[in-house]
């Protein structure tokens, strides 16, 4: 599996979020500044032939759903990007993100309980 274009990652998220759908409907859930629509069907166009949707012709339009799942996408970039920026520790990210003032005591102690399997 590759990794994506940011372009190409903005219209896989948008087809996540709506599990199928035409370019009308993919381009609604995109975030601005929203890409013009011929632009958006190069883009899925290129995820089609990378295999991470698949298009199927409904009526006169295409109809797109994602083959690949945002669970096994984020699995396998998360981890390479924490293998390439934090010498694969977690527990390194963490610590950065602390340092930056990115998280939070309390979204620390909620890791935590996560991390213990209780419920937050």
């Amino acid at each position: 599996m590759e990794k994506l274009t940011i372009q190409e990652e903005e219209a896989m998220q948008a087809v996540w979020k709506i599990g199928a759908g035409g370019l009308k409907t993919i381009l609604s859930q995109v975030g601005a500044p929203k890409p013009p629509y011929t632009t958006l069907a190069s883009t899925i166009k290129n995820l089609e032939k990378k295999k991470f949707v698949s298009g199927t012709l409904v009526g006169n339009a295409y109809l797109y759903r994602a083959l690949v799942s945002e669970e096994e996408y984020k699995k396998k970039f998360v981890g390479g990007f924490v293998k390439d920026y934090f010498d694969n520790s977690y527990k390194e990210m963490v610590n950065f993100f602390v340092a930056q003032k990115k998280i939070s005591a309390r979204e620390l102690q909620e890791i935590m309980i996560m991390i213990e399997g209780k419920k937050v």
